[in-house]
């Protein structure tokens, strides 16, 4: 089967032609995704055209088709494709970026097979665990009075291994070193802040114990070393991480989280600190359960019973 695609220089043209809110033109030209087999039929020369309908996770949200901006808002959003040969199979990809805060930008996209003249439905509103939404978070530091608090909360010991998504500055794993870690590692999709921390680990005299990446996160990230992970990124970030700390973290692992959560896993303990500037601030810590560490936890509440019912009588 033959599946063609429309080039970006089509799509630019067709737009600029485009009179209507509800009609993007995208042009004939067309790149073979794969061979077409021998035994296919011709197509008969027909054009045709289809229908696209797109869902999209908010109303401002911004969409592209094909790597080209689109203008129409709303919820659920409808273009017509240009002629197209009729019999032919084609393949379209939709992206679409959203902010469902001041601090987070997301990005998810997705790739539709169709035959002309079929209509093309996309439902971007809902996250595809194949296709990892991307997500970017604008820095904000954690003042060092709760920076501190997280490392006790965490119990940053001597030899483990701490791992921090999003460092900045890098103030957070520079603490924990400083608190007896062996090694920690920072992952920074900014240039800027990944340049910027590891110039502070130089200063701190400890870059042979912190390795900053410059790199997503969410992406090809190897945890399983991390003994400790420290957070401070924002829900929706804690929610595409999670499924990666849950395949990768080993046992005991503890996971400590600056104001954010990790959607229904809920956290062992959660407290509320009052900083140096008066305001309160929320920390949250997991703990990585294993089979040996559900068995430790049951004999300590047995035991626990067991005082209290001693203490009773």
């Amino acid at each position: 089967m033959l599946t063609l695609r429309h080039s970006r220089l089509t799509w630019l043209a067709a737009l600029a032609i485009a009179a209507t809110a509800l009609t993007v033109a995208t042009g004939s030209g067309q790149t073979p995704k794969k061979e077409e087999k021998k035994d296919e039929k011709k197509v008969d020369g027909k054009k045709i055209k289809s229908k696209i309908k797109i869902t999209v996770p908010q109303d401002d949200a911004e969409l592209l088709i094909e790597g080209q901006a689109t203008k129409v808002s709303g919820l659920t959003r409808e273009f017509e494709t240009p002629d197209i040969d009729t019999g032919k199979q084609y393949e379209y990809t939709f992206s679409t970026t959203w902010r469902p805060n001041n601090y987070t930008v997301l990005t998810r996209t997705k790739t539709v097979e169709f035959k002309a003249g079929e209509e093309v439905v996309a439902d971007l509103s809902l996250a595809d665990p194949k296709v990892p939404d991307k997500a970017v978070i604008r820095w904000v530091p954690t003042p060092d009075d709760i920076v501190d608090e997280m490392i006790k909360m965490a119990k940053v010991k001597e030899g483990d291994v701490v791992y921090e998504p999003g460092p900045g500055d890098g103030r957070v794993l520079i603490a924990a070193v400083k608190k007896g870690a062996k090694k920690g590692v920072g992952i920074e999709l900014d240039p800027k802040k990944a340049a910027e921390a590891t110039e502070n680990v130089k200063k701190a005299k400890l870059d042979d114990k912190i390795k900053i990446i410059e790199g997503d996160a969410l992406k090809d990230r190897d945890y399983s070393e991390a003994t400790v992970v420290f957070l401070y990124m924002g829900n929706e970030f804690n929610n595409l991480l999670r499924p990666i700390l849950e395949k990768q973290l080993k046992p005991g692992t503890r996971i400590v989280s600056h104001r954010f959560i990790l959607g229904d896993w809920a956290p062992d303990k959660t407290i509320t600190v009052t900083g140096m500037d008066g305001d309160e601030y929320k920390l949250h810590i997991w703990t990585v359960k294993g089979e040996k560490l559900d068995k430790d936890e049951k004999k300590t509440d047995e035991k626990k019973k067991t005082e209290k019912k001693t203490e009773k009588e």
